[in-house]
């Protein structure tokens, strides 16, 4: 199967206005993004999908191929979902465009998880180590079935362990068995398609998890294990986490 990866790329940010074009580790945040994602082997071709020329113009600087979108969708999924339209590849790979710690092997997971003809979307999470994250709302849970298939997804901490979440702070090394999501995703063209097409659902709106409209509406996504972190730029705070990280971290 033939596989495309679009990053959507937003100029406008509410808490952090014109991030994808500031500078980490000398480069431009989308170029991070883009570079990474040229890494991965099961992917023909990558493609920014911007509502921004000064974005379209900073892509096409350094190699890239920017398709340029409406500024009005709601979000990154109907963002690709425009550019898709236009592509006849049979897999649509979502990374977002303020992830510039993605790995190649991370994107190539998530394409294989849809080799299972059972699977709708695939996506990836990785078991919660600082036991902090289980509460913080920020940071998406998922729980899936014995086959890997979402069960839920939430802001919440799911599952909730009635008795280790009883009358004590969690600490490190006793944090029980709950896994974050992580945003990336694989969709079989026709799905990502249909799926944007619908109208929000409750769940959806309550969450404000639009993966939850895919489970409301009957299709299966797939969620593969991650060995590694990733660090999303949500913040100029973020962006300097990931400069250290960088840092600590040459040539990973």
């Amino acid at each position: 199967m033939s596989a495309v990866i679009i990053i959507p790329a937003r100029y406008g940010s509410t808490r952090f206005p014109g991030k994808l074009l500031s500078t980490l580790a000398g480069r431009p945040l989308i170029q991070h993004v883009h570079d990474r994602a040229t890494s991965a082997k099961l992917a023909d071709r990558v493609i920014v999908a911007t509502d921004s020329e000064r974005i379209r113009r900073v892509v096409e600087s350094f190699g890239g191929t920017a398709v340029m979108t409406s500024p009005g969708h709601p979000s990154g999924t109907d963002r690709i979902a425009e550019v898709a339209r236009g592509t006849r590849y049979d897999i649509i790979v979502n990374v977002q465009g303020d992830e510039p710690l993605i790995r190649g092997e991370m994107i190539d997971a998530v394409i294989g998880l849809l080799d299972d003809g059972r699977a709708d979307i695939g996506t990836l999470a990785k078991r919660i180590e600082v036991p902090d994250e289980i509460f913080d709302p920020n940071v998406v849970k998922t729980v899936f079935d014995r086959d890997g298939f979402a069960l839920y997804f939430s802001r919440a901490p799911v599952p909730f362990y009635r008795e280790a979440f009883r009358g004590f702070r969690l600490r490190e090394g006793r944090s029980p068995e709950v896994y974050k999501h992580l945003g990336i995703y694989s969709y079989r063209r026709d799905v990502l398609l249909r799926l944007t097409g619908l109208p929000q659902s409750p769940l959806e709106k309550a969450e404000k998890l639009e993966q939850l409209r895919a489970l409301e509406n009957g299709y299966r996504i797939k969620v593969g294990m991650a060995g590694h972190e990733t660090i999303g730029v949500d913040t100029s705070e973020d962006l300097a986490r990931v400069e250290q990280w960088l840092r600590e971290h040459q040539g990973e």
